[in-house]
């Protein structure tokens, strides 16, 4: 039998330690902790393009796990990502978007209102 770990990384550690507290009071953040204490296989990769196509013009966007280059985005979107390629985080600020790690858009949006996960 295969003893779960959980996340060695320290960085994904304390950050799942601060949002523990959240996740009890609300659904989103239950829902962004339980995704990002995934394997890291089976974290979640999104490319620009598919950002382009689900978010909407100034839109708070979440993905627990890597965003990735490829394709294009004509949208002001803020994303907010556990990392970034270096090409997606120069893609998303030439569109005038922001990039966020998880941590500060937790500062900026405690409740987690108006924000959508994908991936």
């Amino acid at each position: 039998m295969v003893k779960p770990t959980g996340p060695t990384n320290y960085q994904l550690v304390q950050l799942l330690n601060t949002l523990e507290s959240k996740a009890r009071e609300s659904n989103f953040w239950r829902r962004v902790v339980d995704d990002l204490k995934k394997p890291t296989r089976q974290r979640r990769e999104v490319n620009v393009y598919k950002i382009n196509q689900q978010a909407q013009k100034g839109e708070t966007i979440l993905v627990p796990g890597k965003v990735l280059s490829v394709g294009t985005l004509d949208k002001k979107v803020d994303v907010a990502a556990l990392n970034f390629s270096a090409d997606a985080r120069r893609k998303i600020q030439e569109a005038k978007g922001k990039t966020l790690s998880i941590h500060e858009l937790l500062k900026q949006n405690p409740d987690g209102k108006n924000v959508r996960i994908l991936g």
